[in-house]
């Protein structure tokens, strides 16, 4: 790297707007010198600049001024970007848009109360999920940095917490790519004129397997199970083959994929495929009856607390911050790209797919409904997986031309499940390359083989005849409780100890404007009040988990519990070796701790340059 003083009286570097300089000079933002250079409430990136014009009324929001002396490095190996706008925006919709969107936003939506739930839904994307969502684009973007080593840049006690991440990405893999597995086992299965899971009549059904689509006369009883039920779980799953929780060794599949260039596919498929199915379900008989029960309101819901509480929840697992994959996405950006305006588009566009979805999804239980002459809440009791693999399989099945909709919709759910993966798995790659460049750098190849590979044997348990049973335990208690608290304290660290100030004068120097008061206030106070809400009605009362008529054993919870505080142990287990390990005294030590320690490199855009 080869570095050079910017003279004071020299001409300030002109630089296009909203460009990067064409010879790659970057500005080096450097730390506070002592520790009379911390405010209060914000750590103190500082460096000397003047605002170009044009900057308005916000200019003494812009670049703080400090002591140090500016310097302009020339990079012989830039970062990566991406080529088109386009690209990035599609990858971000293709993570956060996944299967959760297809089953889980149907079925936490009218449990809770139908139409109403929208409500709160709403407020808690407004005030929670939006903008995090937002803190973590402009994060990264800002830094470019992975999840590991962008906390050498904002507040170093907490880089735990990209561990902590890359662990939880660990855990997801061994789960979500069994569940692609199982969609990919479908498709193959469904290239056939009739579908198998039509008839009673295979090796794998048992006498209370019902077909009441057939012509014949058959009357529903409380121990009937349909054909679709039993290929997907003595079949597919296999768990009538289990003695007991622990699993046993099956013969089931595994997918693992690392990320490859097919976002334009699997990012625009999935929107073809619900237009079709929306058409489809629209023109079933009885489809009426599902939609009516999806959006006809309960406001005697709002007035419980659970409520609240799943649409926290619901929107935090859709937008998806905290996984590490908006920071990892975000760091490939332009300088000056617009973050917020790709906040706000991406948001949307996930919010209306979960809306959307439930109509694809309610007008063929309506139909289901209609066929079996039940209620829709009986119909609709599935909820997870078994919405989609038993209950909507059941019914394309039976729908005229079952074999076309029924090899679209598989392909939909690959395409949602391998988008998720591939940003799951690109997280992890740019936090490690970006902490270990000089270890990993020139064998990336390598690294992803050897993530993949460890994947694919994280996922073995899911893979036996109990393998159902691990994918539900590491879903509610490996993931969930451990993101949000991953969320929770991202918040705390940027906007506390990093400060709100300070971030909000990175995003002025991105964008060349100041985010507004609802922002700071939503970063600062009500996101994490909000995270903090939903970690503690977890912990009070935790979800009794049951599967299939099986009600999990006391001690599965509390390895549950395990699971998940294995993951969030690296960010007290960091902090306390930080500060063991730094010299001085323990206010020295926390102050050191607590202030960025690397430089954030920032290619000048709008700014003209004064060295001190």
């Amino acid at each position: 790297m080869e570095t050079t003083a910017l003279n004071s009286q020299k001409a300030p570097s002109v630089c296009k707007d909203r460009e990067d300089c064409q010879e790659n000079s970057i500005l080096q933002k450097s730390g506070p010198t002592s520790a009379g250079g911390v405010e209060s409430g914000q750590i103190f990136n500082g460096y000397s600049s003047v605002p170009s014009t044009g900057m308005g009324d916000d200019a003494e929001h812009s670049v703080p001024t400090a002591t140090t002396t500016l310097v302009a490095e020339v990079h012989h190996g830039e970062r990566e970007t991406w080529g088109k706008k386009v690209d990035f925006l599609l990858s971000v919709i293709g993570y956060a848009v996944d299967l959760g969107n297809i089953w889980r936003f149907p079925y936490v939506c009218y449990q809770n109360g139908g139409g109403a739930f929208l409500l709160p839904y709403i407020i808690m994307a407004i005030f929670g999920g939006i903008p995090l969502f937002y803190m973590e684009l402009a994060l990264g973007q800002y830094h470019r940095n992975g999840c590991i080593s962008i906390w050498r840049k904002i507040c170093p006690i907490f880089k735990g917490i990209g561990y902590t991440i890359c662990i939880i990405a660990f855990y997801i893999a061994s789960y979500y790519n069994t569940i692609i597995a199982w969609a990919l086992y479908y498709l193959i299965s469904s290239f056939t004129d009739r579908l198998p899971w039509t008839s009673c009549r295979n090796s794998w059904n048992t006498a209370n397997c019902t077909n009441y689509f057939s012509e014949d006369n058959i009357t529903w009883t409380l121990h009937s199970t349909s054909p679709a039920e039993e290929f997907y779980i003595r079949h597919i799953l296999q768990i009538h083959r289990k003695e007991s929780f622990p699993p046993v060794p099956g013969n089931n599949m595994d997918f693992c994929s690392p990320s490859l260039q097919v976002v334009w596919v699997t990012a625009t498929f999935p929107y073809i495929v619900l237009s079709v199915l929306l058409v489809r379900g629209a023109t079933l008989p009885g489809a009426w009856k599902g939609v009516l029960f999806y959006l006809k309101p309960n406001w005697q819901k709002l007035l419980e607390t659970g409520v609240w509480i799943d649409a926290a929840a619901q929107i935090f697992f859709s937008l998806g911050p905290g996984f590490g994959v908006l920071l990892a996405f975000a760091s490939y950006n332009k300088f000056n790209n617009n973050c917020y305006q790709d906040a706000l588009v991406t948001s949307a566009v996930n919010c209306m797919t979960s809306f959307v979805s439930g109509f694809v999804i309610f007008t063929v239980l309506g139909y289901m409904a209609e066929m079996r002459s039940e209620d829709v809440s009986e119909v609709a009791k599935d909820a997870g997986p078994s919405l989609l693999f038993i209950t909507y399989a059941e019914a394309i099945a039976n729908m005229p031309a079952s074999t076309f909709f029924a090899i679209i919709f598989f392909l939909m759910l690959i395409t949602l499940g391998l988008d998720s993966t591939f940003a799951g798995l690109e997280g992890v790659i740019t936090a490690v390359l970006d902490e270990f460049p000089h270890i990993w750098a020139k064998h990336r190849e390598w690294f992803v083989l050897a993530v993949v590979i460890t994947c694919f044997f994280g996922s073995l348990t899911t893979l036996t005849f109990g393998g159902a049973y691990v994918v539900k335990l590491l879903e509610e208690y490996a993931t969930g409780p451990a993101v949000l608290t991953v969320v929770f304290i991202e918040a705390i660290a940027v906007s506390w100890f990093y400060g709100v100030t300070q971030f909000c004068s990175d995003v002025k120097e991105m964008l060349g404007f100041s985010p507004g008061w609802f922002w700071r206030i939503c970063w600062v106070a009500v996101s994490p009040v909000f995270l903090l809400f939903i970690i503690c009605s977890f912990l009070m009362s935790p979800p009794q988990l049951r599967l299939f008529q099986y009600s999990y054993p006391h001690w599965s919870v509390i390895l549950g519990y395990c699971i998940g505080t294995s993951s969030v142990i690296c960010i007290p287990t960091y902090i306390t070796y930080r500060l063991v390990t730094t010299p001085g005294t323990l206010k020295e030590r926390i102050i050191k701790s607590i202030t960025p320690e690397t430089p954030t490199e920032i290619p000048c855009g709008d700014i003209c340059l004064n060295a001190v």
